[in-house]
């Protein structure tokens, strides 16, 4: 093959291969967003999230999760975490307040949200956190795992470290309505099928072992329920006695069947939509 060719084929080998992954002002914001296809980071200029102080009934949570936090955002060693239960009860929400608490008093720890289908590129997002000199909270969001389901193996590479090891300055935490990652069927499942079906069930399930920090979240009583509500409603300016609030309230969680912090959260969005009273200043 001629020279010339084979400045063809170099040529047409560049334009193939992707372009290198740009890396962002990581001082012109404290929350990205990881895209894929192409992969990138984009700034979240204003995060969707509530003040700490209102998060009612996860009191323990809170205080684990912020200490674990500092530790981590002050060079220290800290766990990744697995907050799990009751959905609505404010998981997400925590997180994203304990890293507005924490980023306030150490400046420079960021937060970066990543899909559960976008689990695979997690490689590629640790060679561009890995060189950083800022911290990184890695964020996944109502995670599990289905039948089938191979995308577990990139989360426990990053819990495991590989070869090359964690990046000292990420730390991973997760949410999810499941303790173990999974539904309970697909561990049955397991367990009846396959040549050695413990150690089918092992792989999947110990998947959540590898979590230093497991925080439960349970569904909240009636008490707690009008306390959430009473707080979100102090905090912006809607005036409402006593009796009415709980008469209303009751009434709205049960044509939801249920209580929750998002129950609640939708019922004060509702009263303030009918008192004109705004909720803006409490998100963001």
């Amino acid at each position: 093959m001629s020279k010339k060719a084979w400045k063809r084929m170099a040529a047409a080998l560049e334009r193939m291969s992707p372009a290198p992954i740009p890396v962002p002002n990581f001082r012109g914001a404290d929350a990205f967003v990881w895209h894929t296809e192409p992969d990138r980071l984009e700034a979240v200029r204003r995060v969707n999230r509530v003040p700490i102080e209102l998060l009612v009934g996860i009191e323990r949570s809170r205080d684990t999760l912020l200490e674990n936090t500092r530790q981590f955002a002050s060079g220290f060693s800290a766990n990744n975490v697995l907050l799990w239960g009751a959905r609505g009860m404010g998981k997400s929400s925590l997180v994203k307040a304990v890293h507005a608490t924490v980023a306030a008093e150490v400046p420079g720890l960021k937060l970066v949200e990543l899909q559960r289908e976008d689990l695979p590129s997690l490689g590629r997002l640790m060679d561009l956190l890995r060189g950083a000199e800022t911290r990184f909270l890695l964020f996944c969001d109502d995670l599990s795992f289905d039948h089938d389901d191979s995308h577990y193996k990139s989360l426990k590479a990053l819990l495991d470290g590989g070869i090359a090891g964690r990046p000292d300055n990420v730390l991973f935490y997760a949410t999810s309505n499941r303790r173990h990652l999974m539904p309970r069927d697909m561990i049955e499942n397991e367990r009846s099928a396959g040549v050695n079906p413990a150690e089918a069930v092992e792989e999947k399930v110990s998947l959540s072992d590898r979590f230093g920090l497991w925080l439960g979240f349970h569904a909240c009583d009636q008490d707690e329920f009008l306390m959430m509500i009473r707080g979100y409603c102090t905090a912006a300016g809607i005036e409402i006695d006593d009796e009415t609030l709980r008469a209303e309230a009751i009434e709205w969680q049960q044509t939801r069947g249920s209580r929750s912090g998002r129950v609640a959260w939708q019922y004060v969005a509702d009263l303030a939509g009918r008192r004109g009273v705004s909720l803006k200043p409490l998100v963001g």
